[in-house]
């Protein structure tokens, strides 16, 4: 068995229900690594839709400049969720996790059902520019990220339907055709039953890693959309478990320290140490088109404040090949947020309360988005004796030799990119391996 590292669901759950009813129900939006969740709640007919709002599809490839557009805007929107994050009071002392590319396909897919201001604010709030292009072609841009992604990489959406509820068939064909969504119908009524087959669902997607999704549904509820990415890596160089000891892991600057597992491997690695940042960058290739990026800073604070994806365009096209004695802890981490007061920071407002314009996604009830949650799980991790001997770890050096040791054993950031379609699939901060 080789060495390994998986990262498992991001879940986005809209629960949307009627406005007339909105003070006494709410609905729940959650976010979780690898899945994305719309959760709609029963309400009144409503009246007033502007069918001319409604975007059209054409039976055309998407023009390679507006992927290249949509992929730079999930990537700014990536790192401006970043530091929503990592200044919230929630995130103090925690390790942040999470996936910039499912964030944006939830977002995008709820986008396919909004109109009006609402539409405008998530645009907005992804960073698509509604004057360059349209609905349309943010969902062929999709299509075709979805359809390109690594091979190691796992992504699609599911929508789960209460057999009362009635949603445009336009809104579900879109995301049929351009998100990949699954569908489902359910009885809501029955939260239980519901809860249960939403949480097979996500088991399956999760290869287990996320068992329990969902606990409590609300019998108003209408409709969940999940959108989901599950992504398992082999090194392509692996490292030796035997290498494998206990060492010390600096938490904070107030000395405390953490007992990890370190990983160690001596051999040539991609780095590049930016002096603007005071940051050493470590490359660490999968066996696909998928890459590893390390982050340890001299400056946590400073290397939050500036990152962006220029970044890391910069620390790939300049690496240097040398040889490293290197550690990193192995680690499984969870993280869970509550994303309301990120995104509504970000401009996405009206979809949480009575201003909230849903009607692209059925013309019998208005609807609203009530809760934002994120769930994520890393792991990096190491198993069995198979892993292949032609790495050439086990070289001695000559004496005269010096070889610099680079250690994460103080808190760095990681993310992983996608180096063929430019995608940043999850971006995240270790602050302690052990929680």
């Amino acid at each position: 068995v080789k060495w390994f590292f998986s990262l498992v669901w991001f879940v986005v759950l809209i629960d949307i229900f009627c406005l007339s009813i909105f003070t006494k129900m709410h609905a729940a939006l959650g976010i979780c690594i690898l899945s994305a969740v719309i959760c709609m709640g029963r309400g009144h007919h409503y009246v007033g839709h502007d069918h001319a709002k409604a975007q059209t599809h054409q039976d055309t490839a998407p023009d390679d400049n507006i992927v290249s557009l949509v992929t730079a805007a999930n990537q700014n929107f990536g790192f401006r969720l970043y530091m929503k994050l990592a200044a919230h009071a929630d995130s103090q002392g925690k390790n942040i996790f999470f996936s910039p590319i499912s964030v944006s396909v939830a977002l995008a897919a709820l986008s396919v059902g909004a109109r009006g201001e609402t539409h405008q604010q998530l645009f907005s709030g992804l960073g698509f520019n509604s004057t360059l292009y349209t609905q349309a072609d943010i969902d062929q841009a999709f299509q075709k990220l979805l359809k390109t992604s690594s091979e190691e990489t796992s992504e699609g959406t599911a929508v789960f339907v209460d057999h009362g509820f009635k949603p445009r068939p336009e809104f579900l064909e879109t995301l049929k055709q351009f998100y990949f969504a699954d569908g489902f119908n359910v009885d809501f009524t029955n939260s239980t039953e519901s809860a249960n087959t939403i949480n097979e669902y996500v088991r399956e997607k999760t290869k287990g890693k996320i068992d329990q999704l969902v606990e409590n549904l609300d019998g108003s509820t209408v409709m969940y959309l999940l959108s989901y990415i599950y992504f398992k890596g082999k090194w392509a160089t692996p490292f030796d478990p035997d290498l494998t000891k206990e060492d010390l892991f600096s938490v904070d600057e107030n000395t405390k320290v953490v007992p990890v597992q370190m990983m160690n491997k001596e051999e040539r690695f991609d780095i590049y140490y930016d002096q603007a940042v005071s940051t050493s960058v470590l490359h660490l290739p999968f066996n696909s088109s998928c890459s590893m990026l390390l982050m340890l800073p001299n400056d946590m604070k400073a290397l939050e404040n500036a990152i962006c994806p220029a970044h890391v365009t910069k620390w790939l096209k300049w690496m240097n090949s040398r040889k490293y004695d290197l550690y990193i802890p192995k680690f499984s981490i969870k993280t869970s947020y509550s994303m309301n007061d990120v995104l509504t920071e970000m401009g996405m407002t009206d979809m949480f309360g009575d201003q909230a314009d849903l009607s692209g996604i059925t013309e019998g009830q208005k609807l609203a988005v009530s809760k934002v949650v994120h769930k994520a799980t890393l792991d990096i991790d190491e198993a069995g004796a198979t892993a292949t001997a032609a790495t050439g770890i086990g070289l001695i050096p000559l004496s005269f030799q010096y070889i610099p040791v680079l250690k994460f054993n103080r808190p760095f950031m990681v993310a992983v990119v996608d180096r063929h379609t430019k995608n940043i699939l999850f971006v995240g901060k270790i602050i302690n391996p052990n929680i």
